[in-house]
């Protein structure tokens, strides 16, 4: 996979997340640790995409 897929997936994957965390806030019958858990799989997405994208590009 080059880098380009891998960042657009992780991107995605990270969209995906957004949408669950703005869904479950919206309900009150919402855990919070799930929403915690959604919080920081998002944040590591977002640690990821950023790892990548600070990669010199490999020639």
């Amino acid at each position: 996979m080059s880098l380009a897929n891998h960042l657009e997936e992780l991107q995605r994957k990270h969209g995906d997340i957004e949408r669950a965390l703005d869904e479950a806030m919206l309900h009150p019958s919402v855990d919070d640790l799930e929403i915690v858990t959604l919080k920081r799989r998002k944040l590591a997405l977002k640690d990821e995409i950023e790892k990548l994208r600070a990669q010199p590009t490999q020639h």
